[in-house]
């Protein structure tokens, strides 16, 4: 007669799964409350305690761990040496087992949770379980996900599962037990607030696959962390339109991000992860419309974020126009219905919350850099006036505005604004100024009056030169170049306002 071992704590399909074994002449022998649920389904079950002879000590912790369990588990079917150490010891092997694990993911992600309740959700036999019959798959089937219930019962029913099957079992159960385990190692070094760790080990979980990469003949998948909370497009309910593709969640993180550096109504508009239109305005209706009137040539095709709940107005006016996504706290009901008309168009509830995520991870060609994420603000407290003349409030108002927005686009950066919204961009240049000729080829005649932020320092005079012939009144950057007084003083012979931030924002 086989024998079964099933463990759970998530019991989805367990049940028809166990009679479907006991239809196959299986003996189970289970523990807990898996045993208890099966017995009540009057499914012949043993408890653990009866094969080990052992009763379950400290709680439960200690049940499964003995050479009666890890014995049958382990013992290789082709070696006589170990059938026979079997034998001699009245360990009946154990066939197959289903466990899945204490459910520390869930534990961890409740308010208030304790330390006391995490460790105690901490899981020790069922990983030792799993990963002993995942290494001797040829002999044990293991099963770690309900999902694949039917399909194993079904080909025991016609006979036996193959080895690739098995196999293919087996490599799950340790994907699995690698993201149990990098979730508890990653909740100990934030208990223990340590930065640079020996050894980082990520865990994520798939959310789709994806048709291609950023272009057709590349393969691609999206994954989310395991346990990110906030403000994340994996955490996007998708209320409407064409599945995501990988270049639509590049830039709709961008936005995202972007659209998160604002409390007053803010709409951004996206291309290529770099901002193309970005407003704010009392009501997301004249937020985005000064978003639009940014660049309404950029904007065709790009990607949409809105920190407010889009209403009849900003949906008419998002209507018009041939957008990839619109990322938004909500849609009333009048909103939804214009815009569900295009039968394309992606629609992502999602709220602009801060992302609870200390670590931006990049991949490199067979590395990481890892780096916290970009949050430096500033504000007027923190900003020095290094020339003559100090920015007017409105001025003020928009090179903070300004600041913000540059923070997100592509080094070498530049941003011109005026009367909240942004109407020139230069992004991801080889040299600072070729960044400011487009940003303010871009605003043209607007540019005059109007202000300009860049991410980093000037090494030299000529982006203010240039700045100062298209009629741009102030400045904000971070400072810190040797030859500081060389920009400050082409801003003084014409009456500019120039303050320093102390602090760059170089994107790469």
């Amino acid at each position: 007669m086989p024998r079964a071992l099933i463990s759970v704590s998530d019991k989805t399909g367990i049940i028809p799964f166990a009679k479907g074994l006991a239809a196959l002449d299986y003996e189970i022998i289970s523990t807990g409350g898996t045993l208890k649920q099966l017995q009540e389904a009057g499914i012949p079950a043993v408890a653990v305690s009866e094969v080990t002879k052992f009763d379950e000590i400290m709680d439960g912790r200690v049940k499964t761990l003995h050479p009666a369990i890890h014995g049958g588990l382990l013992a290789r079917r082709d070696d006589e040496s170990h059938m026979q150490q079997l034998k001699e010891r009245d360990i009946t092997p154990i066939d197959l087992v289903a466990v899945n694990l204490y459910p520390f993911k869930n534990t961890i992600e409740k308010t208030g949770v304790t330390e006391a309740d995490a460790i105690e959700n901490i899981d020790i036999g069922g990983p030792t379980m799993l990963r002993s019959a995942a290494k001797n798959f040829a002999g044990v089937t293991v099963l770690v996900d309900p999902d694949d219930y039917d399909t194993t019962l079904s080909a025991l029913q016609q006979g036996e599962l193959s080895y690739e099957a098995k196999r293919r079992l087996a490599g799950k159960v340790f994907r699995h037990t690698a993201n149990y385990d990098a979730m508890i190692a990653a909740y100990f070094a934030e208990l223990n607030e340590e930065q640079d760790t020996e050894t980082m080990t990520l865990t994520y979980e798939k959310v789709q696959s994806l048709r291609y990469g950023e272009n057709p003949h590349q393969k691609a998948a999206f994954y989310k962390d395991a346990i990110v909370k906030g403000a994340s497009i994996a955490n996007a309910k998708q209320l409407h339109g064409k599945e995501l593709s990988y270049n639509n969640i590049q830039d709709a993180n961008a936005a995202l991000e972007i659209v998160m550096e604002f409390q007053e109504p803010a709409a951004v508009a996206v291309k290529h992860m770099n901002p193309c239109g970005v407003g704010i305005g009392e009501t997301i209706s004249s937020a985005f419309h000064k978003a639009f009137e940014a660049d309404p040539t950029s904007i065709f095709g790009g990607i949409v974020a809105l920190n407010r709940e889009v209403d009849r107005d900003t949906a008419l006016q998002l209507k018009e126009i041939f957008l990839e996504i619109v990322i938004a706290p909500g849609f009333t009901e009048e909103a939804m219905a214009l815009l569900t008309e295009k039968k394309n168009i992606r629609l992502l509830e999602l709220a602009a919350d801060k992302i609870q995520q200390p670590k931006k991870v990049v991949s490199v060609s067979g590395g990481l850099l890892v780096q916290d994420y970009d949050i430096g603000t500033v504000t007027e407290a923190d900003l020095t006036v290094a020339t003559d003349r100090k920015p007017t409030e409105e001025e003020l108002k928009n090179l903070l505005f300004a600041w913000k927005v540059v923070k997100h686009v592509k080094s070498n950066a530049i941003v011109v604004a005026k009367d909240d919204q942004t109407i020139g961009v230069g992004a991801g240049q080889m040299n600072r100024v070729g960044a400011a000729k487009i940003a303010l080829e871009q605003a043209g005649e607007n540019a005059a009056g109007a202000v300009l932020a860049s991410d980093a320092f000037f090494p030299m005079p000529d982006t203010v030169e240039a700045a100062v012939k298209a009629g741009v009144t102030a400045i904000i950057q971070p400072g810190g170049s040797k030859r500081d007084e060389d920009s400050v003083a082409v801003c003084n012979a014409h009456n500019i306002a120039m303050v320093y931030t102390d602090m760059r924002h170089f994107k790469h």
